[in-house]
């Protein structure tokens, strides 16, 4: 069965982009454990300016059909 693909967007306080940035990790993280949540797709934006997103992790394809999972515009090579 084919299912459709939506954007959960969760309105949170952070003191700048950096904060914001590690919440999203965090999250993500947390809710590993559930297989339908892309993330690797995960990006932050501000309220006033939804359509200027910043990536959180990195999205290199790796051996697998993997994404790296490290932060976006890490230094070193991804894995």
């Amino acid at each position: 069965m084919a299912r459709d693909r939506f954007v959960v967007h969760l309105p949170v306080v952070a003191a700048d982009l950096p904060g914001a940035l590690r919440f999203a990790r965090a999250i993500t993280r947390a809710l590993g454990f559930l297989a339908d949540v892309d993330r690797p797709e995960t990006t932050v934006s501000e309220e006033d300016a939804q359509c200027v997103r910043h990536r959180v992790f990195c999205d290199s394809l790796l051996d697998g059909r993997r994404r790296c999972p490290r932060a976006a515009a890490h230094d070193g090579p991804c894995g």
